[in-house]
């Protein structure tokens, strides 16, 4: 049963069932069945679902062209810590009625900031508690914490990245806040997400000193963490250009350069958001993939973007091909490292009933099982594995071989070439690809 506060927010909705793809119940799983074993595990163990506090608690749709149009009946309060826990008590009531078993959060949006540091503590703190509750009442797990450190006009340049060295020790003390908090809630991971570590134009900025305070920082961050006993990961968050024209965290591969650089390979790995990876130029599945080649895929926000829309809307995922050209990558990959799917995405400002928010929520998972099943179904049934082995044959024997291995030189090459002649040409197929995928869809 769903786990509730004072009252019922979520009116005439119970627990969603799974009555798979025959049923006409919009409030149904169609896909998404916990249990089903695919590929050796539970599809639950596959994705740890989460629910994205900011989004599904705090987003009412507001937009640069007006102010929100969602009245949601827990934030009737005006008192900051009776707001903060009637949220409370709805997050836990959607949460355990999707039957999901994790969430996300950011450290404001569980409680108003306040006007002081040591006031913002206190409130995180009184919030802290009363999660605890929730959670050991409910069985929901915290997937991973952050701080928002993008918000307050004081980040207005940056947090870690700041020129002013107060405002990156106010984002030190801030994210050590958040720290304590996800700790003290068993937060299996946490996440730096940089909304503005970037700059606007290099003719007022030091990049080399910039850079290398994020690399201190985040150092700084993982000894505290790692001293308060936190076993988790450390993620980041890559993100291009928005808000800052030029983020710092632009994509997986500068995220990963980053990582490496400042030497916290042993702790970090990212956390690849699908709007993220189309912003930046690449696909979902390719970011997927550079992180899975430097063994950092960690976990997922799932959105999508507009593809007439240049900018981050966050929208729930509906494309079924992505997310199993996206399913291949993370079963052939062993799947997440620490993280699960966080769905990091929001209803459309004019879905205005509280209903809205489960269809959008039954959707985005049904997508994403969907894929996995189809993914699931070309590795296992399908001839997809030995196309691979077959276009890359020439490097599992002979002068290949020994060029994979590192036993030849330059020279060796030189001599391999003057030899064979001219190499034949060899079709990709992709389109044999393609209609490969599609029959499993």
């Amino acid at each position: 049963m769903a786990v509730l506060g004072n009252k019922e927010y979520f009116k005439g909705i119970g627990e969603i069932p799974y009555e798979g793809k025959e049923s006409d119940n919009p409030l149904a799983f169609k896909h998404y069945n916990p249990e089903q074993v695919v590929a050796g595990k539970p599809m639950k163990e596959h994705f740890k679902f989460a629910m994205a506090y900011w989004h599904t608690l705090c987003g009412t749709g507001g937009d640069p062209f007006g102010p929100g149009t969602k009245q949601f009946p827990w934030n009737a309060s005006s008192e900051p810590i009776a707001a903060a826990k009637e949220k409370a008590d709805a997050a836990f009531e959607f949460i355990t009625k999707m039957g999901f078993e994790y969430y996300c959060f950011h450290d404001f949006d569980l409680v108003d900031e306040a006007d002081s540091l040591a006031e913002s503590e206190k409130r995180i703190q009184t919030m802290v508690d009363y999660l605890k509750q929730k959670q050991e009442a409910s069985g929901v797990k915290l997937l991973w914490g952050t701080a928002n450190c993008f918000s307050n006009p004081r980040y207005m340049n940056g947090a870690a990245s700041n020129p002013d060295f107060n405002v990156v020790a106010h984002a030190g003390a801030q994210i050590k806040i958040a720290l304590d908090a996800t700790i003290e809630l068993g937060g299996q991971n946490y996440v730096f997400w940089g909304g503005r570590e970037g700059y606007m134009s290099l003719l007022n900025t030091q990049m080399k000193l910039e850079q290398d305070n994020i690399g201190r920082f985040l150092n700084m961050a993982k000894d505290y963490a790692r001293g308060q006993g936190f076993k988790g990961n450390f993620f980041i968050e890559p993100k291009p250009m928005e808000p800052m024209k030029h983020q710092y965290d632009f994509d997986a591969a500068t995220s990963i350069n980053t990582i490496r650089e400042y030497g916290l390979q042993d702790d970090f790995k990212l956390n690849i958001e699908v709007n993220h990876a189309t912003l930046a130029q690449h696909t979902f599945q390719h970011e997927l993939q550079v992180a899975a080649n430097a063994g950092m895929l960690g976990s997922i926000d799932a959105n999508r973007g507009d593809y007439q829309n240049g900018w981050d809307t966050d929208q729930f995922p509906n494309n079924v091909t992505e997310i199993a050209e996206a399913m291949l990558v993370l079963l052939k990959s062993d799947g997440l490292e620490g993280g699960g799917v966080n769905f990091d995405a929001k209803t459309r400002r004019n879905s205005t009933d509280l209903e809205d928010i489960f269809l959008a929520h039954i959707g985005g998972a049904d997508t994403f099982a969907r894929g996995l099943l189809v993914a699931d179904a070309v590795l296992q049934k399908s001839s997809y594995e030995d196309l691979l082995d077959k276009r890359y044959a020439s490097f599992a024997s002979g002068a290949g071989q020994n060029f994979v291995d590192g036993k030849l030189t330059l020279l060796d090459l030189y001599q391999h070439a003057q030899s064979n002649g001219e190499a034949k040409q060899i079709s990709g197929k992709q389109e044999l690809y393609e209609n490969l995928l599609n029959q499993y869809v």
